[in-house]
C-alpha cells in the first residue's frame, strides 16, 4: 500500500532460495511488502539463530492472500494489514502463537492490538504503523495544511497533483472530507465520496504510487502518499515536506502472522520474540520513518525521528486518524464506486 510497493524489487535480491524450498530445519521464509523490513534485522536473526532467512515480496494484501489461497507453500510468516489479519483469521489460515505470553510482549503498545479477530494478541504480533497524507515540493507549494488546500491548489494548477491508485485510500479521502467513516457501509455515503473525487478528477494528474521522483523533481507539486516519504523529507527539508491533513487521514498498521501451513513454526516463533526486542524494533523505525508499536523502542529513536510530529503525531492528531476494517460483502459498494472514478 505504498512506498513499500515502489521498492519491492530492491529487496528481492535478499531471497536466496524459493520459499517453497524452505522446509528443512534452520530455515525461515518471510512473505512481506517490498522494502518493509530492514535487511539488517534479517541478517542479525539469521546469524544469531543459525537460520537461513528468505524473503519474497508482494505489492498488496490481496496479492498475498490470492497466492496463499492458490496453494503457495513454504511461507512461514506474512505481514498483513489489520483488516487482512482479520480476513486471514476468518479463513482459518493463521497459527495460534500465544505471542501475548512471550516475555517481550510487555514492550508492545496495547493500543496496537487492533485486529477484531485477535484482541489479545494470541495469534499475531503488531508490527508497524503509519499515516497516509500529502507529500509535496516546498519550492512549488510553500505550505499545505489540509485536503482542502490540496484540492484548491489542484484547481489552480491542473495535473500537478496525484492521488494513490488505491480504491479505499482515495475514496477514503472523500469520506473524510464529507465527515464520514472510511469504513462506511452506507451506499449513499460511498457514492458522495465517489462524486467528490470525480469532481476533482480533471485536475488530478494521475492515480499512482510512483510519485516520489516526480515530487522530488517538481514535475508533480504534491501527492497523496505515505509517511515513508519522510525518509526523503529528512534528507532535503528545504525542498520537501509531508503533512497529515487537518481534516484527518487514514493510517495503516501491519501485523506479523505465522501461517497455519508454516513448515518452520519453531523458527517463526523465535522471530516473533526477536521482533519484540526494542533494539531490533528500532532498526525498522529508523529505516522506515514510520510509527513504532514497541513502547521501549521509542526511547532508542534518534531525536529527529522521535520528536517529529509527522512520524509520531500527538494525541490530538492521532484522534483524527482512521484505519480500514474488513467490510466483507459491503466492499462491493466500494468496487462499484472506484470503477466509476477510474472509468468516467
Amino acid at each position: 500500500m505504498s512506498f513499500r510497493v515502489r521498492l519491492s524489487s530492491a529487496l528481492a535480491v535478499i531471497a536466496l532460495t524459493l520459499p517453497a524450498a524452505a522446509s528443512a530445519e534452520g530455515k525461515l521464509a518471510l512473505y512481506n511488502w517490498g522494502d518493509y523490513i530492514n535487511p539488517e534485522i534479517l541478517d542479525r536473526f539469521g546469524k544469531e539463530f543459525g537460520v537461513k532467512v528468505t524473503l519474497d515480496t508482494y505489492a498488496s494484501n490481496e496479492e498475498m492472500l490470492a497466492k496463499i489461497q492458490a496453494g503457495a507453500t513454504g511461507y512461514d510468516i506474512v505481514f498483513p494489514s489489520v483488516h487482512m489479519h482479520d480476513i486471514l483469521a476468518k479463513l482459518g489460515l493463521l497459527e495460534k502463537t500465544d505471542a501475548n505470553r512471550m516475555p517481550g510482549f510487555a514492550n508492545i503498545d496495547p493500543a496496537a492490538l487492533r485486529a477484531k479477530s485477535d484482541p489479545k494478541g494470541e495469534y499475531c504480533l503488531p508490527y508497524a504503523w503509519g499515516t497516509v497524507g500529502i507529500f509535496y515540493n516546498k519550492k512549488k507549494i510553500p505550505q499545505l495544511k489540509s485536503w482542502k488546500d490540496f484540492f484548491d491548489y489542484a484547481a489552480k494548477n491542473p495535473k500537478k497533483v496525484a492521488m494513490l491508485d488505491d480504491m479505499r485510500e482515495t475514496l477514503g479521502v472523500g469520506l473524510i472530507l464529507n465527515g464520514k467513516s472510511v469504513n462506511s457501509r452506507d451506499p449513499k455515503e460511498v457514492k458522495s465520496a465517489q462524486e467528490m473525487i470525480l469532481k476533482h478528477k480533471a485536475n488530478i494528474g494521475a492515480f499512482t504510487y510512483e510519485v516520489v521522483p516526480l515530487v522530488q523533481s517538481g514535475d508533480l507539486h504534491a501527492a497523496h502518499y505515505f509517511v515513508g516519504a519522510m525518509m526523503y523529507v529528512l534528507e532535503k527539508p528545504d525542498t520537501l515536506a509531508y503533512v497529515i491533513p487537518e481534516e484527518g487521514a487514514t493510517m495503516y498498521q501491519e501485523d506479523i502472522c505465522v501461517l497455519k501451513s508454516a513448515p518452520n513454526k519453531a523458527n517463526a516463533l523465535k522471530f516473533l520474540q526477536f521482533m519484540m526486542r526494542p533494539e531490533i524494533s528500532v532498526l525498522n523505525t529508523i529505516q522506515q520513518k514510520n510509527g513504532s508499536v514497541n513502547i521501549k523502542a521509542l526511547d532508542l529513536l534518534p531525536p529527529e525521528i522521535k520528536s517529529n510530529t509527522n512520524i509520531n503525531p500527538p494525541p490530538a492528531v492521532r484522534a483524527k486518524l482512521q484505519i480500514f476494517e474488513d467490510l466483507g460483502k459491503d466492499l462491493k459498494t466500494y468496487d462499484r464506486a472506484w470503477t466509476k472514478v477510474k472509468t468516467n
